[in-house]
């Protein structure tokens, strides 16, 4: 499996019990899907890496306390410790409407209502306190605020987002 076809799920902070239970900070906002998991992958030494859950309940609504096989004391906790956990992004509970996820409107042309075809979505930059589309016009960047009520309309059949900026935000970049 690789990394390119999964996606983040949270990263082990601190073990939970002399007995290799550890603790995981969820990246999401519905940790409930992920109480039933048979196994994730954990990077290890760059490499995706199987690992079967004996049982996982979530812990304090924002973490997931998961006992693994195999892990069975602190030792073993020790070494998987601060480690990434990832799941196949068929996993991912499908959306719908105008939810996206950022992966998946790469490549996706964006077009404004007033302004017209603005250029291909290259990536997403979500460093930010708003995350932004980092559009691609002809080799200049322009970004545009994934704002919701910038973001008209999501169609996934044609790989297109329709958007109404404010006006003279693209032709600042221009």
């Amino acid at each position: 499996m690789k990394k390119d076809d999964c996606f983040y799920l949270g990263k082990i902070v601190k073990k939970y019990s002399f007995k290799g239970e550890v603790l995981v900070k969820l990246d999401t906002d519905q940790p409930e899907l992920y109480e039933h998991l048979d196994a994730i992958f954990l990077e290890l030494r760059n490499n995706l890496v199987p690992f079967f859950v004996e049982h996982a309940q979530l812990h304090k609504s924002e973490l997931l306390r998961i006992k693994f096989e195999d892990v069975d004391s602190e030792a073993d906790a020790d070494a998987i410790m601060k480690c990434e956990l990832y799941l196949p992004l068929d996993l991912l509970p499908k959306l719908e409407g105008n939810q996206f996820y950022f992966h998946e409107i790469i490549g996706f042309k964006i077009v404004d209502k007033n302004f017209g075809d603005v250029g291909i979505i290259k990536s997403v930059n979500d460093s930010t306190a708003q995350a932004l589309f980092e559009v691609d016009r002809d080799g200049i960047e322009i970004l545009i605020p994934m704002n919701d009520e910038f973001i008209l309309k999501v169609d996934r059949i044609n790989h297109l987002i329709l958007v109404d900026t404010p006006e003279g935000l693209i032709n600042l970049y221009l």
